[in-house]
Parts: C-alpha cells; sequence; structure tokens
C-alpha cells in the first residue's frame, strides 16, 4: 500500500469512529417559531456534534414532548416555560436547567377603527384557550392600560395562531395576539399593531429546556452539553443572518425567506435569545401571577419550585469561564446581571 494511502485511511476511520461514539440524544419541540431557533442552529451548525451529540430534533405539538420524556423517547423539550413548569410540578420527575428565550415575538392585532390597547375595553379578543401562555401574555400587556382580565369578552377558538387570525379577519373578534409571521399578512389586510412583546422585556415570554431527572442523574454532563452547544449556536444567530434564515426555512418548508429575514430582526434587534441562559426568577414570578384556572394557581403557587429548576448547570459554565471564551470578556457584565436575576 502507497504510504499517502495511510492518512487518507487514517481520516476515515477518525471519522467514522467519531460517528460511533455520538451520544445519541432526541430532543422534541412544539412549533416551528422563531423561539425554537437556538436548537434548530445547534443541530445544523453541528455544534451538537461537536460536543459529543448525535440529536434528533422531533416536532409535536404539547403535550407530545412531556409524554415523550415520560417514557425516554425524548431525552429533552424546548417549550414556553408556563407549560414546563406545569408538568414539572405534578410529579416531581423533571428538571429545568436554562432557558434561552424571555421575549416573544407577538404582536396585539386589532380591527382598522381601534386606535390604542385602551379601547379594547369591552371588546372581543381571541385567544386559543383561556389560561394559555399567550393568554397570561395578553392580560399582562392589557394590564399595562388599566384593563383587566374581566374586562374583556375572552373568545376561545381551540386552534392554533392561524385559528385566531381567522377569527380576527373574519370579523368574530375585535382583536388578538399574533406570533410571526402570522401577523404580517394580518398587517398587510390592514389591521392595526397595538403592540409588540418584543418592545416589553417585563413581560415574559420565556422558553425553557426540560429533561428528566433520571437522564441528568445518570449523565451529568449530558446538560452541559446541551447548554454549551445552543450557546454557540446563540452567538451564530446573531453573527450570521444568512445562515439563520436558511436553517429556519429547512424546519418550516412553508415559510417565506422574506419574511423569515423580517422575523430574524425582531429576535436580533432587541438581542432576545439569553446569551447566559439562567431559568429567571422574574420569569417564574411572572408565570406564576399569569394562571387564570384557580385551581392550577392554588397549585402552582404552593409548590416550591426549587426542587425543579436547576440553574446549576449554567453556574458551572459561568465558573468555568465558558461563555467568556464564546462571547469574548464583555460578557461577564452580561453573567453578573443575570445570576443576580437568576431563579434561587
Amino acid at each position: 500500500m502507497k504510504p499517502r494511502v495511510w492518512p487518507i485511511l487514517a481520516a476515515l476511520f477518525a471519522v467514522s469512529l467519531s460517528a460511533q461514539t455520538l451520544q445519541k440524544i432526541t430532543i422534541n419541540y412544539p412549533n416551528r417559531s422563531g423561539s425554537n431557533w437556538p436548537i434548530f442552529l445547534a443541530k445544523d451548525g453541528g455544534y451538537y456534534q461537536k460536543y459529543g451529540l448525535d440529536v434528533t430534533l422531533t416536532f409535536g405539538v404539547m403535550p407530545t414532548g412531556i409524554a415523550m420524556l415520560a417514557s425516554g423517547e425524548a431525552q429533552m423539550v424546548n417549550s414556553s416555560l408556563d407549560q414546563l413548569m406545569q408538568a414539572a410540578s405534578k410529579d416531581g420527575s423533571m428538571v429545568l436547567i436554562g432557558s434561552a428565550l424571555n421575549r416573544g415575538a407577538f404582536a396585539l392585532m386589532a380591527k382598522k377603527d381601534i386606535n390604542s390597547i385602551k379601547d379594547l375595553k369591552g371588546k372581543k379578543i381571541a385567544v386559543s384557550q383561556v389560561g394559555d401562555a399567550p393568554y397570561g401574555y395578553l392580560v399582562d400587556l392589557l394590564s399595562k392600560s388599566g384593563i383587566s382580565a374581566r374586562d374583556i369578552q375572552w373568545i376561545p377558538v381551540g386552534t392554533d395562531v392561524s385559528g385566531r387570525a381567522a377569527a380576527l379577519t373574519s370579523g368574530r373578534v375585535d382583536a388578538t395576539l399574533l406570533t410571526a409571521p402570522a401577523y404580517f399578512k394580518v398587517e398587510e389586510a390592514g389591521f392595526k399593531t397595538l403592540a409588540n412583546l418584543a418592545e416589553h422585556p417585563d413581560i415574559f415570554a420565556a422558553t425553557t429546556l426540560l429533561m428528566k431527572k433520571s437522564v441528568v442523574m445518570a449523565d451529568p454532563n449530558l446538560p452541559v452539553k446541551i447548554l454549551e452547544a445552543q450557546a454557540e449556536a446563540t452567538k451564530r444567530f446573531y453573527e450570521d443572518k444568512a445562515f439563520a434564515v436558511k436553517t429556519f426555512l429547512n424546519y418550516d418548508k412553508m415559510a417565506v425567506p422574506a419574511e423569515v429575514e423580517r422575523v430574524y430582526d425582531l429576535y436580533a434587534k432587541p438581542e432576545a435569545f439569553e446569551r447566559v441562559p439562567f431559568v429567571l426568577a422574574a420569569a417564574v414570578k411572572s408565570v406564576l401571577a399569569q394562571q387564570a384556572d384557580p385551581q392550577i394557581a392554588a397549585a402552582m403557587r404552593s409548590y416550591d419550585f426549587h426542587k425543579v429548576i436547576d440553574n446549576g448547570y449554567v453556574d458551572k459554565l459561568v465558573k468555568d469561564g465558558f461563555f467568556e471564551k464564546t462571547f469574548g470578556p464583555s460578557i461577564k457584565a452580561e453573567e453578573n446581571r443575570k445570576a443576580k436575576e437568576a431563579f434561587r
């Protein structure tokens, strides 16, 4: 065998060995929205693989992800803090390890003759269901204008964002909260944007990472690897718009490139994705305050969430200097601020 062949064979063997030793895990995501951008980028950008993980991303609306965790079909779920706090508090077998997003690209859209949020008092607003996460965001937003939940006629439509948009455009309701890019088309049809949650950092639309405690106990380094990969993916998001848009289109074949570029700007401008992904105390407090169902509210407020929220993995990465190495020395001030704001 010719000598120059050996380096080629060695490289092929190394690639083969690397592929064999990657740890296979499955991550569930419940919607094809910008809130899942970090996991899409971590997958397509090779960051999971860099940290030794062979990740399969699986789409499935809630409660599919919780069922997959419980059965062992998935090792992590990326979903809203509201849903995951409810799930984690039911039996204590799961743990929240980090939060990559605290703002949502939601717009409050209304009929053409409604000029401000104050004009919504006594009006009909569509929600998927009373008590879900977007309903909570709406209650917070309305309260800023002195409107309580009792001042609104809530119209549950029982479907996703497309159902809420249809209720508005058909005249069934006066307003609704829509995600991007769904609200772009409604806006183009002449309906008014009364507010955008991306411009309200005090209204938390948090997305968090949930795992089973037994999986974490069996492999304490797995949450760290996931957080490392997604931190690098977040860095890539801010530095490479073209790749971020291309990646999103891989996961939503129906999306329009120009609209995805606009959604990107909605997340990038306020730097919505967290570089240091602590689960924040204010976000937890917000979820507890937003609960509309009296029984769920009472159960959640009496539960000790220290049992199921663990910021220790992000603390470890801070202590090890990972974020400084990834984002540069300027991240130190952000680390200090977020550490003080973290749920403890």
